[in-house]
């Protein structure tokens, strides 16, 4: 079955971030149990289209106003096209755009009651936020709601829950909250919380409710221990939503599956970005963020199908 996939997020004519990040990954076949997977559709509205991500010196672009995304969905619904098999968006920082989104959402989840979300609340990291604080209420009482599948780091986290998370009880009980509030299947992308394997791994968890064919609930808790590489890389987040919800549509009922298939190709990816950058800078040079652009054509075998790296811990598994 051909699966469509509308992709809401940024665009950049030189580089990979937002929907340059996203689309290449989901649209590759891929190997499950030695059966070839098909790619997915991907047809993408770019919220912004910028000349190269913002980590560089310069740049230049233009943004899609509240207005003109309308005017785009529109053209698509005329031609009676608005059918999707999952959404996905990332970064946003206008409210106006945003609830436009949201109602788009709607009215796609209306048409196709099994629409998947997979939302990457994008609002910041490190204790910063870098978008607009008028945005935090949209993304409680409106985005993830909505939300199938949630990705946000720490503090994304924190911020939609009101909650720290100081150990790793703190972040059971923050998945559960964000779990309250609509996402079945919600992954903490990335925590400061200290990893059992040193300070060289960051540490992230996820969890996943399923409902059992005999009505009862039962939920997955996983944990990894991913290594960490010492440098700045932009488009990270938008390949993991991605790569998120790739692997979760060939592995729906196994969180600790799709979440070592995807921890792992970004793994392969990083590992051969970091290792050109390096090349390129030459010796004792700290590569340019050109240099760091993710490698992702030359990923395509991993994405297709990763050797797994990093292997999930299951935490707890509980019937309800």
């Amino acid at each position: 079955m051909e699966c469509r996939v509308l992709s809401i997020q940024s665009h950049v004519v030189r580089g990979y971030v937002g929907n340059k990040s996203a689309t290449f990954p989901l649209q590759v076949r891929r190997t499950g149990s030695n059966v070839q997977v098909l790619g997915f559709e991907v047809d993408s509205i770019n919220s912004v289209q910028f000349s190269n991500h913002t980590g560089y010196g310069h740049w230049k672009g233009q943004v899609l106003t509240a207005e003109e995304l309308n005017v785009l969905y529109e053209g698509i619904k005329l031609n009676n096209v608005n059918h999707y098999d999952y959404i996905l968006t990332g970064y946003s920082r206008d409210i106006s755009f945003l609830e436009t989104v949201v109602d788009i959402i709607k009215e796609l989840k209306k048409a196709n009651p099994s629409l998947v979300y997979v939302c990457d609340p994008v609002m910041g990291d490190q204790g910063a936020m870098y978008v607009p604080e008028n945005l935090l209420p949209v993304y409680k009482n409106k985005v993830v709601p909505l939300a199938d599948i949630l990705t946000p780091n720490q503090f994304e986290a924190e911020l939609l829950t009101g909650r720290k998370i100081n150990t790793e009880e703190d972040a059971i009980e923050v998945m559960d909250l964000l779990h309250k509030m609509g996402p079945e299947t919600v992954v903490l992308t990335s925590t400061d919380l200290p990893s059992k394997q040193g300070d060289q791994f960051l540490v992230a968890l996820g969890s996943q409710k399923i409902k059992k064919p005999d009505g009862t609930n039962t939920d997955q808790k996983i944990c990894m221990d991913i290594p960490k590489v010492d440098a700045v890389f932009v488009g990270t987040g938008d390949l993991f939503a991605a790569l998120m919800l790739a692997w979760t549509h060939q592995h729906p009922k196994d969180l600790k599956t799709a979440c070592e298939k995807t921890v792992s190709v970004m793994h392969h990816v990083i590992k051969r970005t970091i290792t050109y950058a390096n090349e390129m800078a030459g010796p004792g040079k700290r590569p340019t963020p050109a240099q760091l652009e993710l490698r992702m054509v030359q990923s395509k075998a991993d994405i297709e199908n990763p050797a797994i790296v990093v292997e999930a811990k299951l935490l707890q598994k509980s019937s309800q």
